[in-house]
C-alpha cells in the first residue's frame, strides 16, 4: 500500500534546546514545508521555546527560536494555513499545564518571519483555547474546527472550538460527556478530528483506559455524542490522522494497550470505511525509545509526517500511499 516513502530529520541535535517535543508539520504551495516543536533543557524547563524549521529544496534550514519569552515554559505548537496564505502558529504558554493559555504569531512569509505573540482569547484561565496538540480542520462550509481540551483538576476534558473567521477568534463549544469505563471515569484529551463525506465530524482521543475512543458530530461540531471506545489502542499517548482525497484515514500512532505505555513501535495504519476499521500498513520506528506525538497531514494524496525522536530530534517522513 505504499509507492515511495522517505525519512529524514528536521535537524540532528539542538545543543542550545537539547530536548524537544510535539511537533507539527505543514507542506505549503511552493513547495516548502514547515515544521515547528518545543524544545528547551527539559519539558516544563524555563527555557523551553518554540522553533521552527523550513524545507526548501530537499534542504532543512538551521532551527530557529521564534517565541520571544525566556523565563516561562512554551508548550504543543500546532500550524494552520489560512485561506488568504498567512499562517498561524498557536502554542500553549505557562509554567504548568493546568495554567496554560494560548498564544499565537503570524508569518505572512511562508514562515520566514513572524508576528509579536498575542494571546488567542483575552482573559482565558480555564486551561487554553484554539488547537492543543493536531491541527484544526477546515469544514466543507468553511468554518474551521480546532481539537482543543484542557487538564485542570485532575479532569481531562475535550472540546471542540469553532471558528467563522479561519482561526482567529474562536466559540468554545460544549465539552464532550465524559464516559465511565469498568467503573472509572475516562480522562481523554487532544482530539484528532476528520469530515465525512455526508458532512458529519468525528474524532479520535487520547485516553488514560488503554484505548482510543471517539465521538461524532451531526451538526458540524457544535454538539457531541458521549465518546465511545474504539478497537484501537492507546498508550496514553498523542495521535493524529488526515484524510486522503478519496475519503481514506491515514492514522499515526503507538499501537500499546496500557496507559503510560511504551511509545513505541510507533505505526502508520489506514481505514478505509470511514474510521469503522483500521489496518496497520507499515511500523516506522520500532526500536526501544519513545517515538511518539505524531503530526500527519495529506496534500495531493502525499503524506507528510513528524514525530518525536528520542526526545533528541524530530524525525520527517514523506510517504506517497497506493490509493
Amino acid at each position: 500500500m505504499i509507492l515511495e516513502a522517505k525519512k529524514e530529520y528536521v535537524f540532528l541535535y539542538n545543543t542550545q534546546a537539547p530536548s524537544c517535543h510535539a511537533s507539527t508539520v505543514l507542506p505549503l504551495a511552493d513547495g516548502t514545508v514547515l515544521c515547528a516543536w518545543f524544545a528547551g533543557q527539559r519539558e516544563g524547563a524555563d527555557d523551553v521555546g518554540i522553533w521552527t524549521s523550513r524545507r526548501k529544496d530537499g534542504t532543512w534550514s538551521e532551527p530557529l527560536r521564534i517565541s520571544e519569552e525566556r523565563d516561562v515554559a512554551h508548550w504543543n505548537p500546532v500550524l494552520h494555513l489560512r485561506e488568504d496564505g498567512k499562517i498561524i502558529l498557536y502554542y500553549k504558554y505557562g509554567q504548568t499545564i493546568p495554567n496554560w493559555i494560548t498564544k499565537y504569531v503570524i508569518s505572512e512569509d511562508n514562515g520566514q518571519t513572524w508576528s509579536a505573540p498575542c494571546e488567542l482569547v483575552p482573559g482565558d484561565t480555564e486551561g487554553g483555547r484554539g488547537p492543543v496538540k493536531n491541527k484544526c480542520i477546515r469544514l466543507l462550509d468553511g468554518t474551521v474546527l480546532a481539537p482543543a481540551s484542557t487538564e485542570q483538576n485532575k479532569m481531562w476534558i475535550p472540546f471542540i472550538d469553532r471558528s467563522e473567521d479561519d482561526g482567529l477568534t474562536w466559540q468554545k463549544q460544549t465539552p464532550m460527556e465524559r464516559p465511565k469505563y469498568r467503573r472509572m471515569w475516562v480522562n481523554m484529551i487532544q482530539p484528532t478530528l476528520w469530515q465525512s463525506a455526508d458532512q458529519s465530524v468525528h474524532c479520535l482521543l487520547r485516553t488514560n483506559q488503554g484505548a482510543v475512543y471517539r465521538s461524532d458530530s451531526e451538526d458540524l461540531g457544535i454538539t457531541w455524542c458521549k465518546p465511545y471506545r474504539t478497537a484501537l489502542p492507546n498508550n496514553n499517548s498523542g495521535l493524529d490522522l488526515t484524510q486522503d482525497s478519496k475519503g481514506n484515514l491515514w492514522l499515526l500512532y503507538n499501537p500499546v494497550n496500557q496507559n503510560w505505555g511504551d511509545r513505541t513501535p510507533l505505526t502508520l495504519a489506514v481505514s478505509k470505511d470511514d474510521g469503522e476499521t483500521f489496518k496497520n500498513v507499515i511500523n516506522l520506528e520500532v526500536n526501544p525509545g519513545e517515538y511518539s506525538y505524531p503530526a500527519i497531514t495529506c496534500v495531493n494524496d502525499k503524506l507528510y509526517l513528524t514525530y518525536t525522536h528520542l526526545r533528541e530530534r524530530v524525525a520527517y517522513w514523506e510517504i506517497t500511499p497506493e490509493l
